[in-house]
Parts: C-alpha cells; sequence; structure tokens
C-alpha cells in the first residue's frame, strides 16, 4: 500500500511565479466511468499540507463537502475512505448540484476511493472551479480534472508530486504499465486524456520526489491539462451568475466590476444578464 506520511512544504521558498491574467476554462464530455481501480486494498495518503485555510462556506456538510447553494458545492479539507459515500449521500440530498468550488483541497488519505471519487463527479456531470485564493494539491488535482467543465482563477495554485509506498518505491520503480502506475494512466483517459496526453501528464506529476511538491499556475494547468478538444472562450464561473442575480457572492463579497442596469461586470471579459 502506498505509505502514509504528512509534510509541510516551506511556504516562502516554494511560491509560485505570477500568475497569467486570464480564466482557463474547458468543456468535456463524458461517457460512463469504469470504476474497477486496481490500486493496493488499502489507498494511502497523498496530499500537501499548507497554512492558508479557506473560511468554510454555509450550509450543510458531507465530509469535505460544503452545500454552497442549490447548484454549487464546495470541497474544503482531504478526502478520504468515506469521501465516495459522502459525495453520493451529498447528491441524493442536492440532485441539483453542478459544480463543485474546489477552495482549499491539500490532496487524500485514500487514493483509490479518490479515483473512484472522481469518477462518480464526472459521471455525474459536474463541474470544477478553482478561486482566486484556491488550492488544490496531490490527490485533489485529479479530482479538478473530473469536472466535465474545468476553470481557474488567476492567483490559483496547484501542486503535484509522486506517489511513495510502503517499501520506500515510487512510480519510476515499477514498470510504466504496472497496475500501481497504469491506475493512474487509465484516470487520466476516463477524464478525456490521449494515451500520449495521460503519459506526459502523470510523468510531469512524478518529476519531484513524494517528499517535494512541483507548483503550478492556473496558466500552467492549461498547459498541461489541454485536451484533444480546443479550448473554448473562458465562461464566468456559474458560481458567479448565481451570486450577480442576488448582487453578491456566497460569503457576501460582492461582484466585482460593478454593474451597468442588469449586467453585472464579473471580470475583465465576462459580464452576467440578471434581471
Amino acid at each position: 500500500m502506498l505509505r502514509i506520511a504528512r509534510f509541510l512544504l516551506p511556504l516562502v521558498a516554494l511560491l509560485p511565479h505570477s500568475l497569467a491574467a486570464q480564466e482557463i476554462a474547458y468543456d468535456f464530455d463524458f461517457g460512463e466511468p469504469e470504476l474497477a481501480i486496481p490500486l493496493a486494498q488499502d489507498g494511502g495518503e497523498r496530499m500537501v499540507e499548507i497554512a492558508h485555510a479557506q473560511p468554510l462556506p454555509a450550509g450543510g456538510a458531507y465530509g469535505p463537502f460544503r452545500i454552497v447553494d442549490d447548484a454549487h458545492a464546495a470541497l474544503e479539507g482531504v478526502t478520504d475512505e468515506t469521501s465516495d459515500a459522502d459525495f453520493a449521500a451529498m447528491m441524493r440530498d442536492h440532485p441539483g448540484i453542478a459544480t463543485i468550488e474546489m477552495v482549499d483541497c491539500p490532496g487524500t488519505e485514500d487514493d483509490r476511493v479518490n479515483l473512484r471519487l472522481g469518477r462518480m463527479i464526472r459521471a455525474r456531470g459536474i463541474a470544477t472551479h478553482v478561486p482566486a485564493d484556491g488550492f488544490v494539491a496531490s490527490g485533489a488535482v485529479e479530482l479538478y480534472l473530473a469536472g466535465v467543465h474545468r476553470s481557474a482563477e488567476p492567483g490559483a495554485e496547484f501542486a503535484v508530486h509522486s506517489w511513495e509506498d510502503d517499501t520506500g518505491r515510487e512510480p519510476a520503480d515499477y514498470a510504466p504499465d504496472a497496475p500501481r502506475n497504469r491506475a493512474y494512466l487509465d484516470y487520466y483517459r476516463a477524464m478525456g486524456m490521449s494515451e500520449g496526453q495521460a503519459r506526459s501528464f502523470y510523468a510531469m506529476t512524478n518529476s519531484v520526489p513524494f517528499s517535494g511538491a512541483k507548483w503550478m499556475t492556473a496558466a500552467d494547468m492549461d498547459h498541461w491539462a489541454r485536451f484533444d478538444e480546443p479550448a473554448r472562450a473562458p465562461a464566468a464561473p456559474q458560481y458567479a451568475r448565481a451570486a450577480a442575480a442576488k448582487g453578491d457572492r456566497p460569503g457576501g463579497a460582492p461582484v466585482r466590476g460593478g454593474a451597468y442596469g442588469p449586467f453585472p461586470i464579473v471580470g475583465e471579459t465576462h459580464a452576467v444578464m440578471a434581471g
């Protein structure tokens, strides 16, 4: 099984470079998920701890998922061996959830369940969005990739690293198509990547050891998560459109940019017609 270990990164030394001033967004088709995941019976922990925890949104809680409104949930915290059941319960009680806001997501305590959870998110046709102050790392990156529509605002942070098993071996110590490696490649294929893209992305995540981290910006994720389908024009996040109709954002912050009659400004390239 994968070794359970947490670590704290030296934040000052590893702060990412300045970000591209453009939101990255994609839309995807999706099919039926494969639920067979050839990992060890006991999934291992894979996460990055960071100091800037975000405030929890209002609403009910289902494990690391918090209800924001009828169409939006927030993911904040580590996924574990019960997160697939938490997600199923949330969707049973709130079937209209269409977007998961990834607020502060340091990773997972169970890779096996985490990959199953990602397939469940994709099968439900849910979008994933990372706000400007959002943080998505390690196993949570797989959940970001699960969105049929993905978006990340400038300022969003991502971090990846390789896994390590209980013998101290990492992905490169196994054959490229060994079951432990193949589980991730098959997952990336299920999320829309070609075989070559899946291998390139997986190699990038494994370019730093388990004890380190490769920091990425929204623009970096645009490069690595670009699929066969060309990127479309950025779309305003769904939560921003819903909030604009009320004149605010979840948590009480006003929609940025002001309003012109029924047209609230969401960003440099987006306006919302609400009214």
